[in-house]
């Protein structure tokens, strides 16, 4: 071989090598892994009430319906459409274009088995509180239509089967079984696929290319996981080390850590989840002057200047601006004030001050231990005797769930209409989180869901949150401004429920 030949085989090598590459760069899967804090305990999708699930999940199976921050109003997904035929009965009309991972469509009877079938009759729900309260029935129209029928009026029924209701293969459940069929079967109508579950750890999520939602967003990651990291030097060190792509809930003091990288970002968003302390009825805190004690100690003011930086905005009642039936004025308004506590404490027959002890979460919310740490000498100035608990997040929630915590600090997410967590929190009987009844809030909220006219619902719902903030079950404390910790390669607007959709990001290959 001659040198002119020679150079001629070594360009076009080189050439060869550089479009390969290119082929190779270009058809390169994508992965985004973002650092989390909430549980990841199951692989049952129904067996758990967790925000951040019912995101991950409803990419698996494809959402029912969804909220749109956009539009302040609920938009189709399966379910393209719906209407009231009564006001018992909701008819919803299922896209043809959704379907599971072998090729059949996510018909309406799948809907009604996981209505009917997981979320109320199965044991291992979570979830009949909070998807299902009031439905007594579903019933499959035609392949494609779902009747639900409610045992009253139920207005707000949407909140709580949009972004709850997971979709799973009725096929699969009866063929491999419940356990088989969440694991091994997993037969989602999303734009993604379960790839990996290790409770406790992570999460792992791949795309289907062929799902309608893919095609729409082509530069979606390929590839999704979710690592729960519950300390915060923990999800910033692996932001910063490029461990993670995203990072739930970087507290104020470190988001300058994040900043001062030229590859990271921080991208806030105004949470509408509710932070309030929770007093379930049992001594001291079954009476209401004990509870109205706690509320006046707490100078949240104070904690939302200096340990939140300001990125935070304080709750007089269960709502604040924004969210459905907010009420500027509603009365009373327990403000700060440790002298009243005092004389509460007196008037419940506790002169010389009562123990209590405060449960908390640690790493689950933005400063959560920081900020109840503050809490404490803030009720011992009020007359408390008062102690910090730090459980496990794991064994708190559980606990929480069967109501066996008396005093705990908590948020609930998610609260774009407030029935579905005024219901589960406040209402008698619905779920014994705080175990909390009252047969006059009880009628104010079973009126509030039976009224369609929006004027007359947002009377009952100030009625109801007027009463709530008076005998005080619970002391609502802020909504934090969420920041979240980006890398520049990827491109995510986070949502004020923080719930997290693969789906809606990009990456730059």
């Amino acid at each position: 071989m001659n040198r002119r030949h020679r150079q001629t085989l070594v360009v076009s090598l080189a050439a060869l090598i550089m479009f390969v590459g290119t082929r190779v760069e270009t058809n390169a899967q994508t992965r985004v892994s973002v650092g989390v804090t909430e549980t990841i305990e199951t692989h049952n999708p129904y067996g758990d009430s967790v925000s951040l699930l019912y995101g991950i999940w409803s990419e698996v199976t494809g959402p029912f319906c969804t909220y749109s921050y956009g539009k302040g109003d609920f938009e189709g997904r399966l379910a393209e459409r719906w209407k009231v035929e009564n006001p018992t009965t909701w008819i919803f009309s299922l896209s043809k274009n959704y379907k599971f991972n072998d090729g059949s469509p996510v018909t309406a009877e799948d809907v009604v088995h996981s209505i009917m079938t997981r979320v109320i009759k199965d044991p291992q729900s979570k979830q009949k509180a909070s998807v299902a309260p009031s439905i007594v029935n579903a019933e499959a129209v035609d392949k494609f239509t779902v009747r639900v029928i409610t045992d009253k009026p139920t207005a707000p029924l949407l909140s709580f089967l949009c972004d709850r209701l997971i979709v799973t293969s009725k096929a699969a459940f009866d063929k491999y079984g419940r356990a088989a069929a969440d694991k091994e079967h997993m037969m989602g109508g999303g734009p993604y696929r379960l790839k990996e579950l290790i409770p406790g750890q992570r999460l792992v999520i791949a795309k289907r290319p062929d799902h309608p939602a893919a095609k729409k967003n082509p530069r979606a990651p390929d590839e999704v996981v979710y690592r729960v990291m519950r300390e915060t030097e923990q999800r910033v060190t692996a932001l910063l080390n490029d461990e993670v792509q995203i990072a739930q809930f970087i507290p104020p003091h470190l988001r300058q850590r994040v900043e001062k990288s030229r590859n990271l970002k921080i991208t806030p968003v105004d949470s509408v989840e509710i932070m309030f302390l929770a007093m379930q009825p049992k001594p001291p805190f079954d009476k209401k002057e004990v509870r109205q004690a706690v509320c006046h100690a707490i100078n949240r003011d104070q904690i939302i200047a200096t340990l939140l930086e300001g990125f935070a905005s304080r709750l007089d009642g269960p709502l604040g601006p924004g969210q459905y039936g907010y009420d500027a004025n509603l009365k009373p308004k327990l403000n700060y004030d440790p002298e009243r506590a005092k004389k509460l404490l007196a008037q419940a027959g506790f002169p010389g001050g009562v123990d209590v002890e405060l449960q908390t979460p640690v790493g689950r919310y933005t400063l959560d231990k920081q900020l109840t740490e503050a809490m404490i000498p803030m009720l011992n100035a009020a007359g408390f005797r008062a102690r910090l608990l730090t459980p496990e997040w794991a064994t708190l929630w559980a606990s929480v769930q069967k109501g066996t915590i008396p005093f705990y600090y908590m948020g609930r997410g998610s609260v774009q209409d407030p029935s579905a967590a005024l219901h589960q929190y406040f209402h008698t009987g619905e779920t014994p989180r705080i175990g909390y009844s009252n047969p006059k809030l009880d009628e104010l909220l079973d009126k509030e869901q039976q009224e369609f006219d929006p004027k007359k619902r947002r009377q009952y719902l100030s009625q109801a949150m007027s009463i709530l903030t008076d005998d005080a079950p619970a002391c609502f404390m802020w909504r934090h401004k969420l920041l979240w910790g980006l890398n520049n390669r990827v491109e995510y607007q986070p949502l004020p429920d923080a719930r997290i959709y693969a789906i809606d990001m990009k990456v730059r290959r």
